[in-house]
């Protein structure tokens, strides 16, 4: 069964002449276990739909289900409560506070969420396979760009969600990192069933996926399966 699905969404900015439509008719569904790629251009609708997905913005039409149940069903609360437990986010802004080293970001998510991260033998190990061991104590304005992306994936996996929807998780990375990256997705979802859903223009992350789908002109297809 689907973790996620979008049934027939369709997204509308402006009015009169100033009116797009972004999204059209898009369907798509993501099982647990699996790494799904959303592959297109800039301004194909990419970061839209992953929007939607995560259920920060509600589409002009059509239906968005997270663990069975449809967002539109649910109240402000209900849906921020879904979002903390069932969804994790990796943006292509980092979205690391300045005045906290790299440990107390995740202290801090302990803070909002009590229950349910990972324990600490699982939370090393990401720190380990994505390099950053040895930055918890740093800030992240001594970080590079890459590095701070690691971080924030690190982050977006610590509170061991049912779904991780990734924007761009690759690009300030080299072609070593990006392999480390995409295997780390894919271990995620298969020895930790989740859903990966990634909304990239990197080819690079092809071989981890199990599916790969083309955004053009806000038109999502299904492109191949592995």
């Amino acid at each position: 069964m689907a973790v996620l699905t979008l049934e027939k969404v369709n997204q509308v900015f402006g009015t009169g002449i100033a009116r797009v439509q972004v999204l059209h008719d898009v369907d798509f569904a993501a099982e647990a276990g699996e790494v799904s790629l959303i592959m297109g251009p800039s301004g194909s609708g990419k970061s839209t739909f992953l929007t939607i997905a995560g259920g920060l913005l509600t589409p002009t039409a059509g239906t968005v289900t997270v663990a069975g149940k449809h967002y539109a069903d649910l109240s402000k609360k209900a849906r921020d409560a879904i979002r903390l437990d069932e969804i994790g986010f990796v943006l292509q802004q980092y979205h690391l506070l300045p005045y906290l080293t790299v440990a107390d970001q995740f202290k801090l998510v302990d803070k909002i969420k009590r229950q349910g991260n990972l324990d600490q033998a699982a939370f090393a190990g990401v720190l380990q396979t994505l390099g950053i061991q040895e930055l918890l104590h740093k800030y992240p304005g001594e970080l590079s760009g890459g590095q701070q992306q690691r971080v924030a994936i690190a982050r977006a996996l610590y509170p061991d969600p049912a779904i991780l929807l990734a924007d761009e998780p690759t690009a300030a990375l080299d072609a070593a990192r990006v392999a480390v990256v995409g295997d780390l997705f894919r271990e995620l979802a298969i020895q930790h069933h989740k859903a990966v859903v990634i909304v990239t223009h990197d080819p690079r992350l092809i071989p981890a996926a199990d599916h790969v789908y083309d955004m053009s002109d806000g038109v999502l297809t299904h492109a191949q399966s592995a």
